[in-house]
């Protein structure tokens, strides 16, 4: 498995936009179609798009699941889905659309029966998204921050079948400040699993850092605000970190 960039798309209202370290309230808008950024991304080379619904993670509301799906079935590539996946429904209506694999977040706190029947029961397409704030899991949109260690978190969700994790450091996400390096490879290291990478990452230097660490287990990198920003240019950042990977 070679190392894999996941351009982000995350929805709210409608629309594509980033916000930064997930405040709802510094909100930047970067296109009113997000089908077109996914057409873009797929010229670029992009071989995986990540999504994340932020009014679903906040609310639980599927008002963005037209757009979701229409996303899904427009990719010529693969998909995965995350943001206010809290029961099988959701995460079987994503499925049956098209998308390849789903985020489980908050639910891995509040309802870790459902999250241990999902793994079992779809193995390859859930992925766990472990949000963390100074080292605690952090759910509901980030809105909220519990007492669950995320590498103790990451062990438990392990144990009961998950092979992907993405992990996200709160405080650099949307800042552009370079990722969280040492606190990525701790968690693959906890885990033994495959970790993609999310917040933070500012130029293609700092992709091929993480791909330089696939040995370790670090797969893949999420990337937002730095291809809006343009400091990191997509199908560069492709060639660069499957290079660091030979």
């Amino acid at each position: 498995m070679s190392f894999i960039i996941y351009p982000a798309i995350d929805v709210r209202g409608g629309k594509c936009v980033r916000l930064k370290q997930g405040d709802y309230g510094k909100e930047t808008v970067y296109s009113e179609d997000p089908l077109q950024v996914v057409q873009e991304f797929v010229i670029q080379g992009a071989e995986w798009i990540h999504i994340v619904d932020l009014d679903a993670a906040r609310s639980g509301g599927m008002e963005n699941f037209p757009l979701i799906r229409k996303m899904a079935e427009t990719a010529s590539v693969p998909v995965q889905v995350g943001g206010g996946v809290r029961n099988m429904d959701r995460l079987e209506r994503l499925l049956h659309v098209g998308v390849r694999r789903v985020v489980i977040g908050s639910a891995a706190i509040d309802d870790p029966g459902f999250v241990k029947e999902a793994l079992a029961r779809y193995p390859g397409q859930v992925a766990i998204g472990l949000d963390g704030r100074d080292g605690w899991v952090a759910t509901h949109g980030w809105l909220k921050t519990s007492k669950v260690k995320v590498t103790e978190l990451a062990q438990r969700m392990s144990e009961w079948g998950a092979e992907i994790f993405i992990f996200t450091d709160i405080s650099r996400d949307g800042m552009l400040t370079g990722p969280n390096i040492d606190e990525v490879r701790k968690l693959a290291q906890a885990c033994g699993k495959t970790v993609i990478a999310s917040g933070g990452v500012h130029t293609e230097k700092d992709l091929k850092i993480l791909a330089g660490y696939q040995h370790e287990g670090i797969q893949g990198a999420i990337v937002g605000k730095a291809i809006y920003a343009g400091t990191v240019h997509l199908p560069s950042a492709i060639k660069v970190t499957k290079e660091a990977g030979r």
